[in-house]
């Protein structure tokens, strides 16, 4: 006589990952926008004269959204970091923003930052 056979159904696989920034944790993905990755500090460490000093015109930590306006040619740019950059980015404050390699640096803190032109880095 043979077992029973239980049949057991698989578990939900999704595409993408949740990050877990989505739910108030820690960020557990590199995308444009989340955690920093090591090479993406490095690089833009390693190209200084590419960094545009800019002031923070408004932030939302509830959404994520900076509103930067570079000192060189007065022009806005929105990002956003699901990191918490908003948090510690306040109106007012003077940033530097590396635009090729989307890195926000505030009171000596950076993040991965996602412009709405896309992340540079990953392009290519």
């Amino acid at each position: 006589m043979s077992s029973p056979q239980h049949h057991q159904t698989p578990a939900e696989v999704r595409e993408r990952p949740v990050c877990m920034c989505v739910h108030g944790g820690r960020c557990s993905s590199y995308a444009p926008g989340h955690a920093l990755h090591l090479i993406q500090a490095r690089l833009a460490r390693a190209t200084p004269s590419e960094w545009t000093d800019a002031l923070v015109e408004a932030s939302d930590p509830r959404t994520g959204v900076i509103v930067l306006r570079r000192f060189d040619d007065g022009d806005a740019v929105t990002v956003w970091s699901g990191a918490g950059a908003a948090a510690a980015a306040t109106p007012g404050l003077p940033v530097a923003w590396h635009e090729r390699y989307d890195v926000l640096d505030a009171d000596g803190r950076r993040w991965n930052v996602a412009s709405a032109r896309g992340n540079a880095a990953q392009r290519r």
